[in-house]
């Protein structure tokens, strides 16, 4: 194996271990009932740990960039990670609802976007032949993290409560930390600032606002699923194992992830961008109709699966309509979106669910969060000149 190969083989996997740990924050929903005793909050403020968490986590994946050059990528890492680690440890010594949301929502959460946007972007400058895949390792192994968090977290809130969860969390962040930094120390690997993009030719804002809603309302329907996975397992199937409905959502999100860029290279964006949310529709539709009686865990890993796949095949999909040149551009524009989702659909479910005490309504407004979605990409897609142009 040459240097540079070698090189290459030791940042994505250094960048990867980093981004399994961080993909624990999509295991949220575990601790709904705990922090709900704990402080006797309703479930919609306990849901906004999870959506203020997903906000913090946007912005620092958008803002990122502007601080990943100038040191070493192991000085780097190190700190997101003791960052991430000191947030955790504060969360699980919260006196209050406000304290978890200081901890768990904007230190690590602002250590996880900064995490997994660094770790995409040294994998992908350390294997140039292989940027592709690299960032899809990175990708499939926060996603991992989402299946392998929730039995560890119910684990340790039975042994010692959500303090218990922190804490090893917080362990966990500190030991990848300081293994993934000596892995970019051994290699040298340092944050290359790139050269700005000169601008394309002009978007239409319309084609912008119908991609923006049709991602925001892709994701929506799954994060509001997502972060209250384990609440509707227990409101449909009493009695069920809490880690089971958010690993299974996990599991066939990694499956998406995997899968969503490659279908979107060899099917029209159109039908993909749009029967994604539409299986999502069909899901939620289904559970929200037949109750557990319609298979609640298939129905949660469709979910799970097109959630994946939307947010794997929307860059690729910009990339095809818009070129390389002003992909990243507009992406970024979209990619708020999810932001937009992350603090709005959980807590909307939450609140959906205290004010009904139960999850039927919640599901039916993230069906109609899908169908919004599924319209969007119809209409951006509609024929023109026999092409699927935008």
């Amino acid at each position: 194996m040459s240097g540079a190969n070698r090189k290459g083989l030791v940042v994505l996997i250094a960048a990867s271990l980093l981004s399994a740990v961080l993909g624990s924050v999509h295991a949220f929903s575990v601790f709904l009932e705990p922090l709900e005793t704990m402080f006797g909050a309703a479930r919609s403020d306990v849901s906004l740990s999870y959506s203020f968490a997903l906000m913090t986590l946007t912005f620092a994946v958008l803002m990122g960039h502007r601080v990943f050059a100038g040191q070493p990528a192991g000085r780097f890492v190190l700190g997101v990670s003791m960052l991430g680690a000191g947030g955790a440890l504060l969360a699980g010594q919260a006196g209050s609802l406000g304290a978890v949301w200081l901890g768990y929502s904007l230190l690590f959460g602002g250590a996880n976007g900064l995490g997994y946007g660094f770790g995409l972007q040294i994998a992908a400058q350390a294997n140039p032949g292989r940027k592709g895949l690299a960032m899809g390792v990175v990708t499939a192994a926060y996603a991992l993290g989402a299946v392998v968090a929730p039995r560890l977290f119910e684990t340790a809130v039975m042994q010692g409560g959500f303090q218990s969860a922190m804490l090893g969390l917080a362990a966990m962040l500190m030991a990848v930390g300081i293994v993934s930094a000596i892995m970019m120390r051994a290699v040298r690997a340092r944050f290359i600032q790139p050269e700005p993009v000169k601008a394309g030719a002009a978007v239409s804002t319309l084609s912008l606002c119908l991609l923006w809603l049709g991602y925001f309302g892709g994701v929506v329907a799954g994060l509001m699923v997502i972060g209250h996975a384990a609440g509707i397992a227990e409101v449909f199937r009493p009695g069920v194992a809490v880690w089971l409905a958010p690993a299974v959502i996990a599991v066939c999100n990694l499956v998406g992830s995997l899968i969503g860029g490659q279908l979107a290279d060899r099917m029209g964006a159109g039908r993909l961008l749009s029967g994604l949310p539409l299986l999502t529709v069909l899901a939620l539709t289904g559970l929200a109709v037949t109750g557990p009686a319609g298979g609640l865990m298939i129905c949660l890993g469709l979910v799970g699966f097109a959630y994946g796949g939307t947010i794997a095949a929307y860059p690729s999909a910009i990339v095809r309509l818009f070129g390389m040149d002003q992909s990243a551009r507009i992406y970024g524009r979209v990619f708020t979106a999810w932001g937009a989702a992350g603090l709005a659909g959980p807590w909307f479910a939450g609140w959906l669910f205290d004010q009904s005490g139960d999850y039927r309504v919640a599901l039916w407004a993230a069906a109609g969060f899908g169908a919004v979605s599924v319209l969007s990409v119809v209409v951006l897609f509609r024929p023109k000149a026999n092409s699927e142009s935008v």
